[in-house]
């Protein structure tokens, strides 16, 4: 049936730009001869090979229907004697056949009419055979004339022919200009031309300065306008695992947009406090932060929105004090933001500190950054035919979508605050695992102080010299700065993991080239206890280190300086000059010693302190963060890898946020814009694949219940569990008593639920509100205010503009986290919790709550507590009382099971389907093409078999277990042994499961993957 589908719609296609005079009915002069071959045609084809020497036997009557339109005189006995004679062919006819066949065959041809009905025929045909279309000029000539020398000598064509082919061969001059050919791989390979394709294919998404070599080793994928590495090409999935717990993980994160805000403490931080909540966590004016002892980490809001119209999460520093006693001196603040939530925080910022005048002039550059004419290894500047002079090409370093020597910035003249983008200006990699301070200790070697001498020799002497290290050099203090600062470094030899250093602490170093300490071969990092030599002054120096972290003074370093910045990015040896010195070695593989020409680079060392909520796997993850200038990122990079470190991308920095339970910007972020953005693209990318797939070889999440498989409707959930909450159908059960048996709704032998689903849930929802009211529970919170229940209509809860927030007051969450009674992962035992918290949880604390934070999330991990694990977007919902009460008495039954829904669209999407094809056929049998099909299919496009159509309602009360929230990301964690998840529940259905669960069960909830039916007992935990 499918392969005369498709002959039909060809030959529909084939004749929908046939002139409409070609075809002619029967009543038409000429009928017989219409531009699509009747059947009769075909039989007097038949019969014509019969006449031409076949021998064709025909019955009485066969043939009466299909020689109607043949002209008369073939009919005739003469005509048919004749050419019997001169094919030598015979044909037997039955007697008074000849009669019936040709009743409707006009008797005689008007030629003029004919010719009329035929012109547009006519003129196709000559039109075809004149004008031939994509012919060149020698095309027309005869083929008997044609030379192969007149393809370039124009004067060798006939004269009527010459000015058509100059024309044409003007032109195609014109096209090998623009569309030059394709050069050999050996052209491509020259380092001129593949450093222009290099910069020609920047011009849209950044590269970063290790772009070339992930692009040789990993998958690499256009996000937020940077190339950026997915993940390795090998399968090294449980070696990045193994790297970030026992060895050291390296991962680029240049992509990260710096944005430096300068201005006087007192105005920064008046502009800044808006920005952000002390409940949350920490804040810009915290006191280790302002001191610039150590990196700070917050969620950014918009101005006074608290808690709601978060931006997202940023980092920050501070730079310390030159003078800690003057209090009007500048400040700088340097804040690291993902580049999806660059826009929205560098407005805020702007708006926030009223910087929205012109950019700043551009600063006068340095003596010392100036290249001299004649210096050493500089090409002298080319010259095209016409004398003008060619710009040569150089190696984009940092952003390749602006120009690297106006620096963006914005001014305030009211408050005196300057904003300054430092995007790709300022390069930022991070070490993950217990070794990374080891492999930091291995390549990081602190640069050499000079002495009088050859610092005044120095400055007078050499011109490409890093002639800042002399100035920095020459004052006392900074030289004592220098070794403290590299002392501190040598005490990371005697720490065991970096997990044991203060959090976020920062330390400042001048380090030398890495490339002149490269090992021969790749060797990994260990640590060497015999090497440390440690005396009992350093043993209390690493346990101050432990306890305090870096002091203030060794946190200076001379990064923070634009003009040092680009004086050492500047001056940087190249690759091929070093290694042309190296060759030049007496001793191959001996280190080399440049002496005062070696370059000087100043850098940042931050701590990553790793896992921190929760009390299980502390630390885990913990690593250092370095910073260092532009173009010197390979200079770094590949000394880092020598080190026997192994590279992950962006799927092992997903990874290593789920194991530490934290969320991943933008995935976890549902209530910020970006966040936004990224669950709608992602939506339709899986929307997308799973309509590639045939019907058969995708899931009916239909049938399996799950309106959402490729996104988490929050704010649809937490409407539902308002208006669930406003209407009255949650009262928490009396103290001490087990929550009565919920209805057979609720149950696993409850009937299909996609059959009578507005029935059953209307059923389950009466039965509840029979639950007992609880006087007080376990675990209460302190000093909470108790508000009053305020009453709204469902119209007024859908008519508010409110959306879903995420609750990151940690004060609540720790209440919260308390009365979920937290447990190890499994839940093998139960942890210890603070029991000396001064309230209880009641009735009133609970409408309290959900009154005050109507629509808000938490932020929760489950932890599956048998075999299975969860996959993205699975539902979390509450168990009923009965399935608690199977899971304990049978050890070996997992969970209850989903009913099998019933899929309501699949009747219509099959009538869809019917109707196209019938109006297809009739279409190819009426000639309009396929008009009438294209309406058909245009009635339901969002009609796909397996999905839901509309968009999702009852999403709480849709399966027979109420859903409370979705899983974001889940897998088996490697870390713990089992299958975990990260997700979102509703602070309303959470504190309504929380209030109708036992005591000794309460956290304990069902988890259903999106493609199953199969509900797995997990334990649910709020990591503070």
């Amino acid at each position: 049936m499918s392969g005369i589908n498709r002959k039909d719609k060809k030959y529909a296609k084939k004749m929908r730009n046939q002139p409409s005079n070609v075809t002619f009915t029967s009543s038409d002069p000429g009928a017989g001869r219409s531009g699509i071959e009747s059947q009769s045609d075909v039989n007097s084809r038949d019969q014509q090979r019969g006449l031409h020497g076949g021998y064709c036997h025909r019955s009485q009557g066969s043939d009466q229907k299909h020689f109607q339109n043949v002209p008369k005189f073939i009919n005739d006995a003469n005509y048919r004697d004749q050419q019997r004679g001169l094919h030598g062919g015979y044909c037997h006819r039955s007697q008074g056949s000849d009669q019936k066949h040709f009743q409707n065959v006009p008797k005689f041809l008007y030629a003029r009419d004919f010719a009329q009905h035929r012109a547009a025929e006519i003129n196709a045909m000559l039109k075809a055979v004149v004008h031939k279309s994509n012919s060149q000029f020698l095309q027309s000539l005869p083929p008997h004339l044609r030379r192969r020398a007149m393809s370039n000598n124009a004067k060798r064509l006939p004269r009527r022919l010459r000015e058509i082919a100059k024309k044409e061969m003007e032109k195609i001059a014109h096209l090998k200009k623009e569309q030059s050919k394709s050069k050999s791989r050996k052209a491509r390979r020259r380092h001129g031309n593949l450093l222009h394709e290099f910069n020609r294919r920047q011009r849209k998404n950044i590269w970063l300065e290790t772009h070339i070599w992930h692009a040789k080793r990993f998958h690499m994928v256009k996000k937020w306008g940077c190339c950026l590495a997915d993940k390795p090409t090998a399968k090294s999935y449980r070696a990045c695992y193994r790297a970030m717990k026992q060895k050291c993980l390296l991962q680029d994160l240049s992509y990260y947009c710096c944005l430096e805000l300068s201005g006087t403490q007192e105005n920064l931080l008046k502009a800044l406090s808006p920005l952000s909540s002390w409940e949350a966590g920490t804040t810009f004016a915290s006191v280790d932060c302002l001191s610039g002892k150590r990196q700070g980490s917050l969620v950014l809001y918009k101005a006074e929105q608290y808690p709601a119209k978060p931006l997202g999460p940023i980092v920050f520093l501070w730079r310390p004090k030159a003078e800690p006693e003057n209090q009007s001196e500048n400040r700088q603040l340097w804040i690291w933001a993902h580049p999806a939530l660059k826009t929205e925080a560098l407005i805020e910022l702007q708006l926030a500190c009223q910087c929205s005048d012109a950019p700043l002039p551009e600063p006068a550059p340095s003596e010392c950054s100036a290249s001299a004419p004649g210096r050493a290894g500089s090409k002298r500047k080319l010259q095209d035919q016409a004398g003008e002079e060619v710009i040569p090409k150089k190696k984009i370093i940092g952003n390749s979508t602006r120009d690297p020597l106006k620096p963006v910035s914005w001014t305030s003249l009211t408050t005196g605050i300057v904003i300054e983008d430092l995007t790709m200006e300022i390069l930022r990699y991070r070490l993950v695992g217990p070794l990374s301070h080891s492999v930091i200790f291995e390549v990081l070697q602190p640069a050499l102080v000079l002495e009088d001498s050859e610092a005044k020799g120095e400055v007078m002497g050499a011109r490409d010299v890093p002639c800042w290290w002399s100035q920095y050099c020459g004052k006392s203090e900074d030289v004592d700065l220098h070794h403290r600062q590299g002392d501190f470094l040598q005490l990371l030899s005697g720490v065991a993991s970096p997990a044991e250093i203060s959090a976020g602490s920062i330390l400042g170093l001048t380090v030398r080239d890495p490339r002149l300490n490269i090992p021969e071969s790749r060797t990994p990092a260990l640590p060497d206890p015999s090497e440390f030599k440690g005396s009992t002054h350093d043993l209390e120096k690493i346990k101050e280190l432990s306890l305090r972290g870096v002091p203030t003074e060794c946190a200076q370093s001379p990064i923070w300086d634009r003009n040092i910045r680009n004086i050492v990015t500047e001056n940087k040896i190249s690759e091929q000059e070093l290694n042309q010195m190296k060759s030049k070695l007496l001793v191959p593989g001996s280190q080399l010693n440049l002496g005062p020409r070696e370059s000087k680079i100043p850098i940042l060392l931050v701590q990553q302190p790793g896992k921190r909520a929760g009390k299980e796997h502390i630390g885990w993850g913990s690593g250092w963060d370095i910073l260092i200038p532009k173009g010197w990122g390979m200079a770094f990079w590949i000394p880092l890898i020598y080190r026997g470190i192994r590279v992950g991308g962006l799927q092992e920095g997903a990874k290593h946020s789920q194991y530490q339970g934290i969320p991943c910007f933008p995935d976890d972020f549902p209530d910020c814009p970006a966040g936004t953005r990224h669950c709608e693209e992602t939506e339709k990318e899986l929307v997308e694949k799973y309509k590639r797939y045939p019907p058969a070889k995708r899931p009916n999440y239909v049938h399996y219940g799950t309106m959402t498989p490729f996104r988490c409707p929050w704010q649809r959930l937490v409407e539902e569990w308002e208006v669930k909450t406003n209407a009255n159908d949650v009262t928490p059960t009396a103290s001490g008593k087990d929550p009565e048996a919920k209805s057979e709704g609720l149950n696993s032998s409850m009937k299909p639920i996609g059959v009578n689903e507005a029935e059953v849930c209307k059923q389950s929802s009466d039965e509840e509100k029979t639950l007992e009211p609880k006087e007080e529970m376990e675990q209460g919170s302190g000093n909470i205010t108790v508000l009053e229940p305020k009453t709204l209509s469902i119209e007024d809860i859908s008519a508010e503009s409110g959306h879903a927030s995420i609750l990151r007051s940690r004060k609540m969450l720790r209440q919260l986290s308390a009365w979920c009674q937290p447990t190890s992962s499994c839940g093998q035992r139960v942890k210890p919790f603070a029991r000396s918290l001064p309230g209880q949880m009641t009735t009133d604390v609970v409408n309290s709550i959900v009154c005050s934070l109507p629509r808000f999330l938490v932020w929760a991990r489950v932890s599956l507590l048998k075999k299975g694990s969860p996959d993205a977007n699975a539902m979390i919902c509450i168990p009923s009382n009965e399935d608690l009460q199977l899971i304990a008495s049978d050890a070996k039954n997992c969970a209850p099971q989903e009913p099998k829904h019933r899929d309501p669209f699949k009747r219509q999407i099959k009538t869809l389907k019917d109707k196209k094809k019938k109006a297809l056929s009739e279409d190819l049998e009426s000639g309009s093409g396929v008009q009438d099909s294209q309406l058909v299919s245009n009635r339901r496009k969002d009609l796909i078999l397996g999905l839901w159509p509309d968009q999702p309602k009852d999403v709480m009360s849709h399966c027979s277990r109420l859903t409370i929230g979705y899983v974001s990301h889940g897998d088996f964690s490697l870390n713990v042994g089992c299958g975990e998840g990260l997700g979102f529940v509703s602070l309303s259905g959470l504190l309504h499961m929380l209030s109708s669960q036992p005591a000794e069960k309460r956290g304990f909830v069902l988890v259903r993957n999106p493609a199953s039916l199969q509900y797995r007992l997990a334990k649910l935990n709020i990591e503070v």
